[in-house]
């Protein structure tokens, strides 16, 4: 009964190592592409817009003097 067990244990573990080892290989295949090398990870596109981050309004002026 013990041997079962055993060989039972030995099967489970040996095809979970080979499922994890095919995960990680088909993710990482997944996440490569040409273009994250230099775009740390930022995607890049081909717009004409400026992108605005700030704008100052009245709102904003009251929220940064109550925030100092």
């Amino acid at each position: 009964m013990n041997t079962n067990r055993r060989s039972f244990i030995k099967k489970t573990l040996g095809a979970s190592a080979l499922m994890a080892v095919g995960s990680s290989t088909v993710s990482m295949a997944s996440t490569k592409s040409d273009k994250g090398a230099s775009s740390n990870g930022v995607v890049v596109g081909k717009s004409p817009k400026k992108e605005v981050l700030y704008k100052q309004t009245a709102e904003w002026e009251a929220f940064y003097k109550a925030s100092y």
